[in-house]
Order: C-alpha cells, then sequence, then structure tokens
C-alpha cells in the first residue's frame, strides 16, 4: 500500500517538473493539461486536472473515503506550488449523489468558463456533469484538425460539447455540423463559436439520435470531407446500441457511406479493456475490402501517458499501437477501386 505522506508529494513535484511547458508563461494562465495521472503515475486514486485557473482533482477511488488523503494532500500541493490556480473543484466517481459526481468546490470562488489551446476557445461547463466538458486527451487531434480541415464539410458525431467541430472549424472547415443527443451539451459548443467569433446557425447544432441521424443523412445524399466518430462507451437507445468494446466497426460502417470518395472519418475507441491490437483488427477487417484505407493514428498527449521520468505503473491493457487507450485512429474512404498509375 502506498504511503500517501511519504510519497505522494514527491510524486506530484515530477509530474509537475515534467509538465513545466505546458503551463502558461501568461500571468493569464488560459490552457488546459493533466498535472498528473495516477493510473500510470503511481496513484490510481486521484487525477489531477487543469482549466485556466482552475484545478480538477478526481477522486476514483473505489470507495471515495479511501481516497480523501490523496485529495487532501493534491489540494494542498496545487495550492503552493500552483498559486495561481484561483479554485479547485473536486469530483468523486463513485460518489453518492450527481453533486459530489459533477463536482464540488473545495477552494475558491468561481469556476473557470474557457480554455484557450493553440490559439482557439473552448467553452467549459465544469460541473455539467461526471466529466469536466472538454477532454483534454484529445488535445492532439483538435490540433490535427486545425491543420487538416480546410475547405472542408464536417460531420462531428457523438459531439459532446462540439470542441472538435470548433477546432475544424479554427482550421478552415468550410461546413461542420454538431450532433448530439443532448441539446444541453450543444450549447456549449455554441458558446465556444461565440467566443471565437463563429457564425452560429441554428442547423448546424443538431439534437437527434445518432442512428436517426445517419439514416436522414444518408437519406439525403449529401456527403461530408470528414467525419468524426467518438461515441460514448456505450449507450443504448430506441433507436440503436453503442458498445465500444463489441462493435466499432459497425459504427464505422453506418458512417462510411457518408463520407464522400477520398474523404476520411476520424474514429476513437476509448474503451478502456480494449486492446489497440483489437482495435486495429477490426480496422483492419473493414479495410479488407480495398475500399478503407488506415491511414495513421494520431497519439494522446504525454501529460496523459506520464513521460518517462514519471510513469511507473502499466496500462490495465496493452494501447499498441496506439500510445493511451484513447485509441484515435484517422480512416480514408473510397467508394470505387484508386486507379492508380503504370
Amino acid at each position: 500500500m502506498q504511503s500517501f505522506s511519504t510519497d505522494l508529494e514527491p510524486t506530484l513535484h515530477r509530474a509537475l517538473n515534467a509538465r513545466k511547458e505546458l503551463i502558461d508563461e501568461d500571468p493569464k494562465h488560459e490552457s488546459g493539461f493533466r498535472l498528473f495521472n495516477g493510473f500510470y503515475e503511481g496513484s490510481r486514486d486521484i487525477a489531477i486536472d487543469i482549466y485556466a485557473k482552475t484545478a480538477v482533482i478526481h477522486n476514483y477511488a473505489k470507495q471515495p473515503a479511501d481516497g480523501d488523503q490523496a485529495v487532501s494532500i493534491a489540494r494542498q500541493f496545487i495550492m503552493i506550488n500552483l498559486p495561481w490556480v484561483e479554485a479547485i473543484l473536486l469530483k468523486v466517481r463513485k460518489g453518492a449523489t450527481p453533486e459530489t459526481k459533477n463536482g464540488t468546490l473545495i477552494y475558491g470562488e468561481k469556476l473557470d468558463t474557457s480554455v484557450r489551446e493553440n490559439g482557439v476557445r473552448y467553452a467549459l461547463d465544469l460541473t455539467m456533469n461526471r466529466d469536466a466538458s472538454l477532454y483534454l486527451d484529445t488535445r492532439n487531434l483538435r490540433q490535427w484538425l486545425l491543420q487538416n480541415s480546410k475547405d472542408k464539410t464536417v460531420l462531428n458525431t457523438f459531439a459532446y460539447t462540439g470542441s472538435l467541430g470548433v477546432a475544424a472549424l479554427a482550421g478552415g472547415a468550410k461546413r461542420v455540423i454538431q450532433t448530439d443527443l443532448n441539446k444541453k451539451f450543444l450549447n456549449v459548443g455554441k458558446t465556444s463559436y461565440t467566443l471565437n467569433g463563429f457564425p452560429i446557425n441554428k442547423k448546424e447544432f443538431i439534437a437527434q439520435d445518432f442512428f436517426s441521424m445517419v439514416k436522414q443523412y444518408n437519406k439525403d445524399g449529401h456527403p461530408f470531407d470528414l467525419v468524426l466518430l467518438d461515441p460514448p462507451f456505450f449507450s443504448k437507445t430506441g433507436k440503436g446500441k453503442v458498445d465500444m468494446a463489441e462493435d466499432i466497426d459497425r459504427l464505422i460502417n453506418r458512417v462510411r457511406p457518408l463520407v464522400s470518395n477520398g474523404g476520411h472519418i476520424v474514429a476513437i475507441n476509448n474503451a478502456l479493456f480494449v486492446s489497440g491490437n483489437d482495435y486495429k483488427r477490426q480496422l483492419d477487417s473493414i479495410a479488407g475490402h480495398r475500399f478503407v484505407r488506415f491511414v495513421e493514428e494520431i497519439d494522446v498527449p504525454f501529460d496523459f501517458t506520464g513521460y518517462e521520468s514519471t510513469r511507473v505503473d502499466d496500462p490495465v491493457t496493452d494501447p499498441w499501437p496506439f500510445n493511451h487507450s484513447t485509441k484515435i485512429a484517422v480512416l480514408e474512404i473510397w467508394h470505387k477501386r484508386k486507379v492508380g498509375r503504370g
């Protein structure tokens, strides 16, 4: 058993030192990153995220009280070593009430409502639900979208708060459709548009079940250059079921007809117990008919995987050839066989 009083504080210091380059030199402190990933860095009961001047401590202990000491040490560490942090929010994964799961303020008075990442602003609602409204582990994907979305039409499925669509729009996308079952999540995306000066077209924010949406777009016959597929681990509605442990290939095949010839799907599988090899085999099985080509994987940043100087634990399931359980794949889609030269 770890001795928190003797082990956790130096562990947090190592984590902070490894992430110095992620901390804004600008006194505004507007960036977002994971300060400590206990699953890899030595204390599986907690993780700490930074959203601008707000720190979010996640208590992941199976019995919440077992994580109390780690939370207390983390709180004190943040206040001493990151004096510019103005608020600390505690989220208890196994909390007894929605309020404790969504987050309670344990320091300060006001939570931040946005971060800036690669020049783009993303709105936050840190207590909206158990998650923190912006997935920091997909930061490299947002960077990829900034570089690969110019003049493209983009469909962002399971959009949540729309950050991937916002990145695509900031990258020069011609049109972005944001779809999610929950209108409340999409409204956060609209705030991100406002923060960046993007016009809001209500018809491009669609609160609808994924399966109904796909059926409608297939019927309308308007293909997209890029489809983003970032489903939850598991969900079920009257229209269909999402199960990332079993059928990500089925979801990919659902959206494949919506992609223009030579276009792309970015498919994310965040199932912790699905290995990278298993996911790659699913992708290879789809690519077997020569109309789908695996192009690349997009790595999760080191603040989530741990650094060479901080990582002490192996992942629960081997993510290779990806570098994290959030496995991000870029697929090229063809509806007729490519014609080669020679």
